[in-house]
């Protein structure tokens, strides 16, 4: 496609499409993705017999050029000769016990906390369904003790991922996983609650048919184990029926109401439809799947992993936006491209360095593969599609079932070169219910004829950074575009900053072609202008053509109500989705604050001499009133709003300026903080006529507590943003609000959040959502198109 004038019609790569490409993805001599795809096809090609690699190295790079692109681990370590793992994700099993395996055959709990960190060291995520583990208070006969309960084990496997970096400095995801009728189920679905906790865990609730039914029909619900509960649970009721103990018993409603309140307030735990996951998988004969990925586009047994290769839909639109003629998908280019990538995926089983053993037993058995595609909401906008309505949908259906088809027939033509995976039978594969047997006949009878190479092909999951460094920036996965543009905001190795701006690609496509931006069609749609039953139509849509799961979100309003809110999920249960996750801008995590106006600028203060009286040290304190200043401070810890009254008194030096001296809380004031305040407000009297004040607050400003960070004040980014300053702890808060009193009275600028960032106190209100950004500091990381996303510097983190 090219313009009147001549020009190529893809504009020219951005500039944080290079970075990332440049610090993620590109390895020794590498200078482009061009470079990068020659060593990603000659990886691949290396496992096809000798005398045929030449032709299935050409065939694997110009596919990767046409846009059939792997995920990250794929084009990151193939071919670098790293002991670094190619799969993104696995998941693993969890047994209930301490060491070695349980009664099932199932690893003991530190047993898979080893193999999770050495699939974490190599690259790969780890999803873990942890309903195995008996629950709190329940028996330990062999130390005649009680149980701690599962979510106590995960606070073990969060801090050990947060301390395992992965290949590639890629810090390991994790997905945890508790079944819905799990005695611990309601600690597990609050455990998120308190900030900082499982920061390195998405949570899903496993959910089964019978719980939507009990729920339907306003019943009460079971919490059940098999192991027994301790005297004192069965004094309060717990009883044995059958093989299990019933540990406590509760209306279905208010279970799922204590689920759907955390998902409203806090976008998780998400939920798995575990019962749809298992009776739709096409080896329900063979394994049984209880978690996903960490991002849950993958249902998996057991030590299986998702080998994944998303095609970018944009670069099969034609004439985009009607420019030129009508805008059409290419189907036949796409379903070509599906077929290679099906070969490309496979080779990829053989060629990859496998963390564990039981990893690689697995995936040859079975042979998954998860043939994707990104981009669908810019490849719509570019064929003139809403992604809201009808239309959209129909497209993205035509191109799933495409992509289905296409992957299914590749992997017959594959078993007839390379033999079927070794588990396959056929009469089961293709038995009633299962995906496989929703197949055309004429492909259900290729596969009884032949059998086919690779159990399962097809998933959609979140592209994450591969989408950023080789599609420019196409919409994420299956989902609409985020924004349009945005600044990101990027700490460099020598602690400086850059700023980006990032741009959609079909927004900044349209601009290069002549389009107005000022002035967008009406086919142009976001994530966050269309309501939340767009988004859970799409994958209603799209769903029935794919053997594994979508990641996607469905982002709702902060006003939505609840009610409708609690609706979705059931909704997607009655739909046949295999699960949902939400994000709504919360009111607890991520509340609107209101803060005091700025103050106005002052004058930077003059340069102290070597004698400074500022820090000379005051023998007594002076006698008779000192002017004092008495300031209201107000915060928010986990426990909300709070305000505290503090007076600073200062005592005027020989060169006019005045010192801080004396620091006391007035009495009266009612809280548990008041004793540890009066105690801390006495040392900085002291530390203050010792003439070491500022390093005394210095040193209140690191310390941390196990309450979740407390937010007091903002500083303003480089390209004039505000952003909220989250401190670790009380002491550190108040000691920042010390800080600024001082500095104001003395007309000095405002202390720093960081040694780039001046802080003053926002006019408008700031609204935040989410975790600690690592790149930032603000507590704005959300879930956004299944990977981790800071809404105020646009730090892109794990997609799994």
């Amino acid at each position: 496609m090219k313009r009147d004038d001549g020009v190529t019609g893809q504009p020219p790569m951005q500039a944080i499409s290079l970075d990332v490409l440049a610090q993620k993805y590109l390895k020794g001599d590498e200078r482009s993705a061009d470079d990068l795809f020659v060593r990603v096809a000659a990886a691949l090609a290396s496992v096809e017999a000798e005398g045929e690699r030449a032709a299935w190295q050409a065939r694997f790079l110009d596919n990767l050029r046409a846009g059939a692109i792997g995920a990250g681990r794929i084009m990151s370590a193939a071919g670098t000769g790293l002991d670094a793992t190619l799969i993104n994700c696995f998941v693993q099993p969890v047994g209930d016990c301490i060491q070695g395996h349980d009664a099932g055959g199932h690893a003991g709990i530190y047993e898979a906390l080893r193999e999770a960190a050495e699939t974490m060291r190599r690259g790969g995520g780890v999803g873990y369904d942890f309903s195995r583990i008996r629950p709190r208070g329940a028996e330990v006969r062999a130390t005649a003790s009680l149980a701690s309960g599962p979510c106590s084990y995960i606070d073990v496997f969060d801090r050990s991922c947060s301390t395992v970096e992965s290949a590639g400095a890629r810090r390991g995801a994790q997905m945890g996983v508790l079944r819905i009728d799990h005695p611990d189920v309601l600690e597990f679905i609050t455990a998120k609650r308190t900030p900082g906790r499982w920061n390195n865990f998405n949570v899903s609730v496993a959910v089964s048919d019978a719980f939507m039914r009990a729920l339907a029909a306003d019943k009460d619900w079971s919490l059940v184990h098999a192991a027994r509960p301790g005297p004192a649970l069965i004094a309060q009721g717990a009883c044995q029926q059958g093989e299990h103990w019933v540990y406590r018993r509760l209306p279905a409603r208010e279970l799922w109401d204590t689920v759907m309140r955390s998902a409203y307030d806090f976008a998780e735990p998400g939920i798995l439809f575990t019962d749809t996951i298992n009776n739709d998988n096409n080896l329900g004969y063979c394994e049984h799947i209880a978690a996903t990925n960490p991002c849950g586009e993958q249902p998996l047994p057991p030590y299986g992993c998702c080998d994944l290769g998303p095609v970018i839909l944009p670069r099969f639109v034609r004439h985009p936006f009607g420019l030129g003629g009508m805008a059409q998908f290419d189907f036949d280019g796409f379903a070509a491209a599906v077929a290679i990538q099906v070969r490309a995926l496979d080779n990829v089983l053989d060629l990859s360095f496998w963390p564990l053993p039981q990893q690689r037993v697995e995936a040859m058995a079975k042979r998954r593969i998860g043939v994707g595609f990104t981009g669908l909401g810019d490849a719509l906008v570019m064929l003139c599609l809403r992604y809201d309505q009808a239309e959209g949908r129909e497209m993205a259906v035509r191109i799933a079932r495409t992509l289905r088809d296409a992957a299914y027939a590749a992997s017959v033509a594959l078993a007839r070169d390379k033999g079927a995976f070794p588990v396959f039978d056929a009469a089961r594969y293709l038995a009633p219910g299962t995906f496989a047997s929703r197949l055309a006949p004429a492909l259900q009878a290729q596969i009884r004829a032949h059998g086919i190479r690779n159990s399962h092909l097809v998933s959609v999951a979140p592209t994450g950074t591969v989408s950023l460094a080789f599609a420019d920036n196409a919409s994420n996965g299956i989902e609409p575009a985020f924004s349009w543009s945005y600044q990101r905001k990027k700490r460099e190795a020598d602690g400086s900053t850059s700023t980006y701006e990032v741009e959609d690609h079909a927004w900044r496509l349209y601009r290069f072609l002549g389009g107005d931006t000022d002035r967008l069609p009406d086919h142009f749609v976001s994530a966050l202008s269309m309501p939340a039953e767009a988004h859970l139509a799409m994958m209603e849509a799209v769903q029935p053509y794919v053997d594994t799961a979508i990641s996607k979100t469905v982002n709702v309003p902060a006003d939505y109500p609840y009610a409708e809110f609690k609706g979705l999920y059931q909704q997607a249960w009655s739909a046949g989705l295999k699960g949902l996750a939400t994000y709504r801008p919360n009111q607890i995590l991520g509340s609107v604050l209101e803060v005091a106006p700025p103050p106005p600028e002052a004058a930077a203060a003059p340069q102290q001499a070597a004698a400074d009286p500022m820090r000379a040290m005051i023998e007594s304190r002076p006698t008779g009133a000192l002017d004092a200043v008495a300031e209201k401070i107000e915060y928010w810890t986990h426990l909300g709003r709070q305000t505290l009254y503090l007076v600073v008194s200062f005592l005027p030096v020989a060169d006019g300026r005045e010192r801080a001296v004396e620091f006391f809380m007035p009495v009266g004031q009612s809280g548990e903080s008041q004793q540890w305040i009066t105690a801390s407000m006495r040392l900085l009297s002291l530390a203050a006529r010792g003439g070491f004040l500022e390093r005394a607050l210095a040193d209140m400003r690191k310390v941390a507590w196990d309450r979740g960070p407390v937010r007091l004040g903002s500083y303003v980014k480089a390209d004039g943003s505000q952003v909220p300053l989250w401190h670790d702890s009380e002491v550190g808060a108040i000691a920042y609000a010390v800080q600024n009193l001082i500095l104001r009275r003395s007309g000095a600028p405002a202390p720093a959040a960081d040694a780039s960032a001046p802080l003053r106190d926002a006019a408008a209100p700031v609204s935040l959502a989410g975790a600690r950004c690592p790149e930032c500091g603000a507590h704005a990381m959300i879930r956004k198109d299944g990977c981790d996303f800071c809404t105020q510097c646009g730090h892109l983190g794990s997609c799994g």
